[in-house]
């Protein structure tokens, strides 16, 4: 009877088939909206890592063959990890945009000092910032992000191939970081509207002011801005539901691009 045996470099390539998948996976569902939230606790990203790494470890490219326990290994891990943790972090920094401009226009409308706890993240914004987190995090679900998002991490096996080289950046990952520019101008073009009208209220308070000087500008400016900047968020919701559409559609070709290059 004849017993199987295998190598030290043979059981490290069967482990890293699974282990190196799972890595970058995991490291890129930890970052990413919807899934690396505070709502979702760890042990369903556990799961949900485990169960993807399971289906797509036999679709992936060949793994290198290296001994679990050496530096070789620790190289991968730590590529593994940045690779999932950059793509992923490109995809919050999108998200983050919409709360840039709601803290935009709170600040023009008076509204800047009134804040809540954001359950998805843990930190206190703006209620305009949250609103609009809320309603983004609606839209990206309903174009089906989340299912775009799991078919870039997998295909970015195939770009950016489990490798044993620490020279990872050459491979055209900084182009993530270089394609996140227009990130800010995207949330300043969100909340331009209402910060221009807002403006505009507040210039014709200010002269008001200057002809009737027993208007407190304080007593009656505050409210009216309020209300207005309420009413004003009314209006530009179509528009902005169409700005979200679009900066996802730029997300996502940016990355099928880099992806698929």
């Amino acid at each position: 009877m004849e017993i199987l045996s295998f190598s030290s470099a043979q059981l490290g390539s069967l482990v890293g088939s699974f282990l190196w998948p799972l890595t970058r996976i995991m490291a890129f569902l930890s970052v990413v909206p919807v899934f690396g939230t505070q709502l979702v606790p760890a042990r369903i990203r556990i799961v949900l890592s485990l169960t993807i790494a399971i289906l797509v470890a036999p679709l992936l490219p060949p793994m290198p063959e290296v001994e679990g326990i050496s530096p070789a290994a620790v190289v991968i891990i730590i590529q593994q990890i940045f690779i999932g943790v950059a793509l992923g972090f490109f995809m919050q920094l999108i998200f983050h945009t919409f709360v840039i401009a709601g803290q935009l226009i709170a600040m023009q409308m008076g509204l800047g000092f009134a804040s809540m706890m954001d359950p998805t993240n843990g930190v206190s914004v703006p209620v305009v910032s949250s609103m609009y987190l809320m309603v983004v995090t609606l839209l990206f679900i309903t174009m089906n992000g989340h299912l775009l998002m799991l078919k870039l991490i997998v295909d970015s096996f195939t770009t950016f191939p489990v490798s044993t080289s620490s020279d990872i950046l050459d491979s055209g990952l900084l182009q993530i970081i270089n394609g996140i520019s227009w990130i800010f101008s995207s949330a300043l073009i969100i909340a331009l509207p209402a910060i221009t009208a807002l403006l505009i209220t507040n210039f014709a308070f200010g002269v008001m002011t200057k002809a009737a000087p027993q208007l407190n500008i304080f007593a009656l400016g505050f409210p009216v801005a309020m209300i207005l900047g309420m009413f004003i968020l009314w209006l530009t919701m179509d528009s902005y539901i169409e700005s979200a559409k679009r900066i996802f559609t730029d997300m996502f070709l940016i990355l099928e691009t880099l992806i698929a290059r």
